[in-house]
C-alpha cells in the first residue's frame, strides 16, 4: 500500500490514555520505572533490570525480559508526577543509538484517580524505508492498549 506523506506523517506517533483509580503518585512510581512495560501483559514487580553507562558517560537502563530478550531506555526527564519521558532504543528486534521516544503524562481527574496518556512518537526515524517502521509501530500499536491495561490492572490491585 503506498501511502501520501500526510498520512506518513500521521502515522510516525502513537498516542492512547486510560483511567486507572489511583492516585498519581502511584501511577508515577510504576512510570518511573524504565521498560515496565517489558512483559506478557502482567507488570512485573521486580523486572530484570540493571544500568549501564555509554562511552559517553550516558546512563542506560537494560531491561531483560526472560522471554523477549533486552530492551535498552535512556531517561531523557522526569517532572514529578506528571511527566516522564523515555527514548526507546536497541530491541531484540533492532538495535538503534536513537530510537522512539515514549512520554507518559499524569493528569488527576476530579471525580478521582487519573487519566494516564502514553505518546510515542519518532518511529520514521527507524528507518529509510516505511514499510520497515510500519511494520514496528503496528506491533506496537496494539501493544500499548495492552501494556495500559496491565498498568491498571496493577496500580488498582495495589491502591
Amino acid at each position: 500500500m503506498v501511502r501520501t506523506t500526510e498520512e506518513l506523517a500521521e502515522l510516525d506517533s502513537i498516542r492512547r490514555q486510560i483511567v486507572i483509580d489511583a492516585s498519581a503518585e502511584k501511577v508515577w512510581s510504576l512510570i518511573t520505572r524504565p521498560g515496565w512495560y517489558v512483559n506478557d501483559g502482567t507488570v512485573l514487580d521486580d523486572p530484570d533490570t540493571r544500568v549501564e553507562t555509554t562511552d559517553d558517560g550516558t546512563e542506560v537502563a537494560v531491561v531483560t525480559h526472560p522471554t523477549m530478550g533486552e530492551f535498552r531506555f535512556r531517561t531523557i526527564e522526569l517532572d514529578e508526577p506528571r511527566y516522564a519521558a523515555f527514548r526507546w532504543l536497541g530491541t531484540p528486534y533492532r538495535d538503534a543509538t536513537e530510537g522512539t521516544l515514549v512520554e507518559f503524562r499524569i493528569e488527576e481527574n476530579p471525580a478521582g484517580g487519573v487519566t494516564l496518556e502514553v505518546l510515542e512518537s519518532g518511529f520514521s526515524t527507524l528507518s529509510e524505508d516505511p514499510a520497515v517502521w510500519l511494520k514496528e509501530r503496528e506491533g506496537n500499536d496494539g501493544g500499548w492498549a495492552q501494556e495500559l491495561e496491565a498498568a491498571k490492572t496493577y496500580l488498582e490491585a495495589r491502591s
